[in-house]
C-alpha cells in the first residue's frame, strides 16, 4: 500500500498557503499548514511530517530560528522560501540544515518538482556500502556519522550525500548539474549555485584550511573532484 506524504506548508501569507496547499492536495499529498515558525513548531513535533516548505520572513519565529530549534531533533527535508535573491541568506538557511531553497514568486509546476525531487532522495534506497573511506575522511552510512581523521563532524543531510557522492569516485569531476541531479534527481541550471554553497559549507566543516581545499577541489570551468590519493 502506498503511503501518503504529509508536507507542512509554513508561511505568513495566507494566499500564498492556500495556492500551494491546493497543488500539493492535488498531487496527492497530506497538507498540514502554519502561518508562524511557533505555529509550526508546535504541528511539526505533533504530526512529524515527511517534508517542510517553510518560508524565511515570519512573525514570531522566523526559519532560521525555527530550523535551529527542529534541527536539534528532526530531519526531515525543508525546503526555504525566500522572497529575496541573496546568496548570503541562502548560505544561512543551508548551514542550518535546508535542503533545497525557492524563491519567490515561483512557478506552481516548479515547485512541485522540487517536492518530489526532494522526497525522492529524502527515500531513496541506501548504496550497498554503508561505510566508505577516502583520504582520511570516513562515512558510516548507518549512523550517519562523519569522521575527519580523530574527529566527528555534524553535516546535514544534503552535504552528507554530497560528500558521499564525491567520495565514491575519487579523482572524478563531477559537474554542479550532475551534483544536482544525485542530490535532488532533478536538473535546473538556475541552481547551480546551490552546489556552490553546499560546498562553502561542507569545507568549512571538513577542510583544516578551508580557503585551501585539501579534500574537495574545484576544477574551473568543470566543477568537484574528490581528491585522489
Amino acid at each position: 500500500m502506498v503511503t501518503t506524504k504529509t508536507i507542512l506548508v509554513v508561511d505568513d501569507e495566507t494566499r500564498l498557503v492556500s495556492l500551494v496547499e491546493t497543488y500539493l492536495k492535488q498531487s496527492g499529498y497530506r497538507v498540514l499548514t502554519a502561518l508562524n515558525g511557533v505555529e509550526a513548531l508546535s504541528v511539526a513535533r505533533r504530526e512529524n511530517p515527511d517534508l517542510i516548505i517553510l518560508d524565511i520572513m515570519m512573525p514570531e519565529m522566523d526559519g532560521y530560528e525555527f530550523m535551529r530549534i527542529y534541527r536539534a531533533d528532526h530531519d526531515a527535508p525543508i525546503i526555504l522560501l525566500t522572497a529575496r535573491v541573496d546568496s548570503d541568506e541562502k548560505a544561512v538557511g543551508l548551514e542550518l540544515g535546508a535542503d533545497d531553497y525557492i524563491t519567490k514568486p515561483f512557478r506552481p509546476r516548479e515547485l512541485m518538482a522540487r517536492v518530489k525531487a526532494v522526497l525522492r532522495r529524502s527515500g531513496a534506497k541506501e548504496p550497498a556500502a554503508k561505510v566508505m573511506r577516502a583520504a582520511d575522511i570516513t562515512i558510516d552510512r548507518d549512523s550517519r556519522s562523519v569522521q575527519v581523521g580523530s574527529r566527528y563532524v555534524d553535516l546535514t543531510p544534503s552535504e552528507f550525500e554530497l560528500l558521499a557522492a564525491l567520495m565514491s569516485a575519487p579523482g572524478r569531476v563531477f559537474s554542479r548539474l550532475d551534483l544536482l541531479d544525485i542530490l535532488q534527481g532533478v536538473r535546473f541550471e538556475g541552481y547551480e549555485r546551490t552546489i556552490d554553497l553546499h560546498v562553502k559549507n561542507l569545507r568549512a566543516k571538513i577542510e583544516p584550511v578551508p580557503g585551501s581545499p585539501r579534500y574537495i577541489q574545484t576544477v574551473y570551468g568543470a566543477g568537484y573532484r574528490f581528491v585522489r590519493q
